[in-house]
Order: structure tokens, then C-alpha cells, then sequence
């Protein structure tokens, strides 16, 4: 039966040849007309799919490129960013050094400058090692500052590094004299379980104050050179707040200095221009 419809097929396709070449020109050109009317609306079609899967194409290709565009500007972005934050570390760190040094050449105090090497979670608020030891001139019960204030005093020491008792610990306690008053008092800190947080600075006040004493907040608090281990006129920290008490009253105190975040230190080995007794 398909042998048999291919043989019909045929033969009507090589009458309809043969009928071509043998009619008229005229009646050729109308059967060629007549064919065209039939497929044009088809080709039209063909053609516009065509075109559109052509457009397509592109389109998935621009969309690529865009894509691939995108991720270079993002990964440009974040290089950019990177330098960006670099510089500024390297800005700021200039600026620290700047600082540093024209605090260590315009104080009345000898200096030695060091770098904090050590720092124990637990002990936050207690105490830093630093490098520097006593083959720096450096001794035990030294006063150790930095540009922004009072930082502690040196308590152990070898040769090239040494433990610095920190302000914000309770056993260094300090005399202090309220800028523009005579009050003077004991700079002492208050734990209530905040030894061991290193983001929580344990309460520092200034005690033994006059009971109804005239202070105020923001007034600055400076060492008052009682004793032999911290000059006068060091900045310890700025009132916060004054309390009168039943015998006496008391100021709570900001310190100067950031102690969290304590990088680079001096130690007073003495008085510029002070010459030792033989």
C-alpha cells in the first residue's frame, strides 16, 4: 500500500515537471505566480521567525556581555574598596605616628616610646606588656602615658619587655586635683564582675572630695604629684558625673585615654633637662 502511494506521488510530481517545460510561457508564469501567492504567506513567516530567533540570539548575547560586564565592575568595585580602606589605615596610621612625635618632642618629660605586645582576655582591664625593659632605661613604678592621658605605671620588667599596671585596675590608684578647685582626692576604680569583659570598662572615680564640692561635668582631672610615681599635671580622665555622700563626695571619671584599645605607649624615665645628683 506505501509502495503504491510513493509510485502515485511520483508520477504526479514528473507530470507536474514535464507540465511545466511544455506549457506556454504565459501560462507558465501564471502557474509561477499562482505557486508563489501560495507559499509567500509561508515564506513571510519562515522569514520573520527567523529574524526573531535572530534577534534572540542576540539578545542572550548582549545579556551575557552585560552580565560578564557587571561582574568585572563588581570585582573593580571591590578592589577599589580595598585600596580604599588600605589607604586609609595607612592615613590614620600617619597620623597616630604624627601625633606620637610631636607629643614626645614637645613634652617637659624624658620618653621612651613602646609597643603593647601582650594583653591577656581575662586581665583586659588589668594589665599590657610592652617592649620595651631595662636595657631601655625603664624600671619598675614608672609612669607610663600616652599623648591622650595617664595610662598606669610599670610593675614587672626583663630585660627587653615589662608588665604595666593599667588605670582602670583597682590596685593602681592614683592622686588626683580637679582642674580650676583645690579638691583633690583618690583616682580608684570599682569592680562589680566587669573584670573579665574587655568591652565593658569597670566604674573609675575620684574620692575623699569635699562633700558639697562645686564640681561639674566635663571638668578634667590631672595627677596632683602626691607621692613619687606620677608628676603633676598628667590628664587622668573628665567628670562625669559629682555625688555628695554622707562623709564626703565622689566623682565619677571618663578617662582620657581609649585603655581598650591601648597600641602604642611612653614611659616617663624622667624630667627633660634634669640632671642625677652624684
Amino acid at each position: 500500500m506505501n509502495r503504491r502511494a510513493n509510485l502515485i506521488a511520483i508520477g504526479v510530481f514528473i507530470a507536474a515537471l514535464i507540465g511545466v517545460f511544455v506549457l506556454s510561457p504565459h501560462n507558465r508564469q501564471r502557474l509561477q505566480s499562482a505557486f508563489l501567492g501560495i507559499v509567500s504567506p509561508f515564506l513571510k513567516k519562515g522569514s520573520e521567525v527567523d529574524s526573531r530567533w535572530k534577534s534572540y540570539r542576540a539578545g542572550l548575547k548582549k545579556l551575557d556581555e552585560l552580565e560578564a560586564e557587571n561582574q568585572r565592575l563588581k570585582v573593580d568595585n571591590d578592589q577599589l574598596r580595598a585600596t580604599n580602606q588600605a589607604l586609609r589605615g595607612v592615613e590614620a596610621e600617619n597620623i597616630r605616628i604624627k601625633s606620637a612625635l610631636g607629643y614626645q618632642g614637645g613634652s617637659p618629660f624624658t620618653l621612651v616610646p613602646a609597643h603593647v605586645i601582650g594583653r591577656s582576655p581575662s586581665n583586659w582591664w588589668s594589665t599590657i606588656v610592652i617592649d620595651k625593659g631595662s636595657v631601655d632605661l625603664v624600671q619598675e613604678e614608672m609612669a607610663v602615658v600616652t599623648p591622650d592621658g595617664l595610662v598606669g605605671k610599670v610593675v614587672n620588667l626583663s630585660e627587653h619587655s615589662s608588665s604595666v599596671l593599667l588605670l582602670s585596675d583597682e590596685n593602681c590608684k592614683v592622686a588626683g586635683t580637679v582642674e580650676g578647685t583645690k579638691e583633690q582626692g583618690i583616682v580608684r576604680v570599682e569592680v562589680r564582675g566587669q573584670r573579665t569583659s574587655n568591652s565593658i570598662q569597670p566604674t573609675m572615680t575620684l574620692n575623699f572630695l569635699t562633700r558639697f564640692a562645686p564640681l561639674r561635668a566635663g571638668q578634667k582631672v590631672f595627677t596632683s604629684g602626691a607621692g613619687t610615681i606620677y608628676p603633676p599635671g598628667i590628664l587622668i580622665g573628665q567628670i562625669v558625673e559629682f555625688k555628695s555622700r554622707e562623709l564626703d563626695g565622689q566623682a565619677i571619671i571618663e578617662p582620657s585615654v581609649d585603655i581598650a584599645a591601648l597600641s602604642d605607649v611612653f614611659v616617663i624615665t624622667g624630667m627633660k633637662g634634669a640632671t642625677k645628683s652624684l
